[in-house]
This record gives C-alpha cells, sequence and structure tokens, in this order.
C-alpha cells in the first residue's frame, strides 16, 4: 500500500495518511475489544451455547474479513439474525459489522453495496426475527449506524487518494522544473561553448599570426623584442589550451549534431535573419538596427544577438501584439531594446508553455552580465521590456 510522504514545500499530511494502515488496524482493534467484551458478558451471564455461538459467529465473520472482506461482512452482518433470534441484544454485533464496514470501505471496496448488505441484514433481523422490538428509533438507528460506516470509510479513503494525488503532482512539478533547469543550462553553456571556440579563438589565431609576422619582420639585432613576442606566441598558445579545456568541460554531455556544431557562430549581421525567422512563425516585428560596422566586438554582438533572441522568443511564447526591436549606438555604448505588450499565458498561436519557469530571464541577465553588460527587465502598464547596454568592446558600462 502506497504511504503519503510529508511534503518538505507544504503541509504536512496528516498521520493516518501518511500511514494508512492505522485507521484499517484501529477498526479492527476496536471490533475485537467489542468481542471480548462481548464474549465476557456471555459468559458472567452464564448465557446458553446459542447465544455463545451467534457471539462466536459475529467474531469469526470479523476475522474472516481481514482476508475476505466481503465474505466477512456477509457473515458479521448475518450474525445479527442469530442474536436476534436468540433474544440477545443485537446492539454488539452491529458495532462489530459497521467497523468491519468502515475498514471495507476504507480499503477501497465499493461503499454503497457494503452499506446495502449491512444494512438489509440489521433491517431484517430487526423486522423479522425482533419482531419490532424497541420501535422505530431502533430501526433508524440500525439504519443510519451502517450508513455512518460506509460513508465515513468512504470520505476517509477519498481525502486519503486526494492527498496521495497531489504529493504526486508536487513530485512531478518538481521533477520537470529540475530537468527544464538542466536542459536550459546545457543550452546555454553549450551556447557559451560555441560562442568562445569561435571568437576567442579566432582571435587568439589572428593574435598569434601578428606576432609571427612581427617576429619575421623584426631586425636581425632586436634579440630583447624577438624574444618578448616568442614569449607572447607561447603565452597565446597556451590560452588555445586552456579554451580547449574550458570548452572540454562545457560540452559534457554535448549530443549536438554535427550540423548544428557546424552553424555560424550569431552575431550582428544575423539579426535580420532572427527576425525573419520569428515573423515566419507569426510574430509581427518592427525592428530598429542602426549600428556602424565593425563598431562592436565579436562577443559583444553574440551576446545582443542572444539577447534579441530570448526576448523574442518570450514575446512570441507570451506576448501579444507586435514587438519592437531597437538596436542603436548611444553615446559610444550599444543600446538593445525588445518591448512586446503582455498576453495571456497560453497564447494560441505560441508553443503552448505555459506561463514559463523564468529561466530564460535567468539565463540572459547572466549572459549580459558575463559580456559586463547591464540588464533591465520591467512590466509597465500592460508592457514588458528588456533593455541592455553595453560598451562595445565589452568594458564595463
Amino acid at each position: 500500500m502506497v504511504k503519503a510522504q510529508n511534503s518538505p514545500d507544504g503541509p504536512a499530511a496528516p498521520l493516518w495518511v501518511r500511514r494508512p494502515e492505522a485507521l484499517h488496524r484501529a477498526a479492527y482493534a476496536v471490533a475485537a475489544l467489542v468481542f471480548s467484551g462481548q464474549i465476557v458478558a456471555v459468559v458472567l451471564r452464564g448465557s446458553d451455547g446459542p447465544t455463545a455461538l451467534s457471539v462466536l459467529l459475529a467474531g469469526g465473520g470479523v476475522a474472516l474479513s481481514w482476508w475476505q472482506p466481503w465474505a466477512g461482512l456477509v457473515v458479521t452482518s448475518a450474525a445479527s439474525f442469530a442474536v436476534t433470534a436468540v433474544g440477545h441484544d443485537p446492539l454488539s454485533v452491529w458495532m462489530m459489522a459497521v467497523l468491519v464496514l468502515f475498514s471495507v470501505t476504507l480499503r477501497g471496496k465499493q461503499p454503497l453495496a457494503g452499506t446495502g448488505i449491512v444494512a438489509a441484514f440489521f433491517l431484517g433481523a430487526f423486522m423479522t426475527l425482533g419482531g419490532f422490538r424497541g420501535g422505530a428509533i431502533v430501526g433508524a438507528a440500525a439504519l443510519f449506524s451502517a450508513i455512518a460506516g460506509g460513508a465515513t470509510g468512504a470520505a476517509l479513503r477519498i481525502h486519503r487518494d486526494h492527498w496521495w494525488i497531489l504529493e504526486e503532482r508536487a513530485e512531478s512539478a518538481i521533477a520537470t522544473r529540475e530537468i527544464e533547469a538542466t536542459r536550459r543550462v546545457t543550452e546555454e553553456r553549450l551556447r557559451i561553448a560555441r560562442d568562445l571556440h569561435d571568437v576567442i579563438g579566432h582571435q587568439v589565431a589572428m593574435l598569434s599570426l601578428h606576432l609571427g609576422a612581427a617576429e619575421i619582420g623584426l631586425p636581425e639585432d632586436a634579440e630583447s623584442s624577438r624574444q618578448a613576442l616568442v614569449s607572447a606566441r607561447s603565452s597565446a598558445r597556451t590560452v588555445v589550451v586552456e579554451t580547449q579545456r574550458i570548452l572540454a568541460l562545457l560540452r559534457v554531455g554535448d549530443d549536438t549534431s554535427d550540423g548544428e556544431a557546424l552553424r555560424p557562430t550569431p552575431s550582428l549581421s544575423g539579426l535580420e535573419g532572427l527576425i525573419a525567422s520569428f515573423e515566419s512563425i507569426g510574430l509581427d516585428v518592427q525592428p530598429s538596427i542602426d549600428i556602424p560596422v565593425g563598431f562592436v566586438e565579436p562577443s559583444v554582438g553574440v551576446t545582443v544577438y542572444r539577447v534579441v533572441q530570448e526576448a523574442l522568443t518570450n514575446a512570441y511564447r507570451h506576448g501579444e501584439g507586435t514587438a519592437t526591436v531597437e538596436v542603436r549606438e548611444r553615446e559610444g555604448r550599444i543600446c538593445v531594446t525588445v518591448e512586446n505588450r503582455v498576453g495571456h499565458p497560453l497564447r494560441g498561436s505560441g508553443s503552448g508553455s505555459g506561463s514559463g519557469s523564468g529561466l530564460g530571464l535567468v539565463g540572459m541577465r547572466e549572459r549580459v552580465e558575463s559580456s559586463s553588460g547591464r540588464l533591465t527587465i520591467d512590466s509597465d502598464d500592460g508592457r514588458f521590456r528588456v533593455h541592455a547596454e553595453f560598451s562595445p568592446l565589452g568594458a564595463v558600462v
């Protein structure tokens, strides 16, 4: 039997939910106590054999119901006929039958069928062999005690199952959140690895090339300068080796296809194609891009591209209407602004990802800050706005 566990992020489940067998055993413990008390009463009163046998029949039905719920319930309820037939008060047998009914419904058996069986035997014994002894009050007590036993067991079972469903949903949500976080982190690591390889690798290769050219062009008597250039080229090779080591760490678990691995590193020149790709899937974009050629370092250009990409992704998934994209040079800095109207979390034309986990915004902020930029995100007057500023050289803004 499944057991509910305490949730660290929510209210603790009641003890009987965490230990579902506790109520089941408690019901049988009370039934055993009632049976024992009745046996003691039979002995002390010196009752005859039929009376003792009728009580033993009820106790046997209780024991049988532990393994065979329906058979035990029928035997215990039928014992009310035997007790009534010998002229004994059937109250103790009724109590045992109600407790068995409670346990049976708590274990998931049909409450209506169980209640009907117990009520039929109670009322049958009361109206036939009992001769309506005790009047309508006793008959009503027999009927409503059966209903109470079945309803209570069924209600507790439903409440217990509700707790289990909530905990399963919580565990599923946590697992999904962790998977999504892992996926986004992996994607970002691979992006950084590609950018690091293409941007840094290219720049270091060019640096080594120019150092080699400078070394060749030195006069023969410039030995100290030649040694400095040799040392610089050695340092450049060290940078390449260390970069490759970092790339190996970043690409742990990389299952990127060959086509994806050979894809060019994004840059400012690819912004028009990026915007066109979003327009092709239904997002209305109004771009305004005005950056002087060669004004931005490649590493900063990659970050600008990624910011626009993530902001437009959010606009497509969670926004509505037109998204404006502005990438301009202002007072020697690169300013990127993407703005859109906030829409319903489950936009019909989007991917149906819901309200999102917020990890994309976290990754965007980390990327901007890693380029020594500054990112601000706000949502005022129903507008969602992403604004980033960079130095074209990547220095601190």
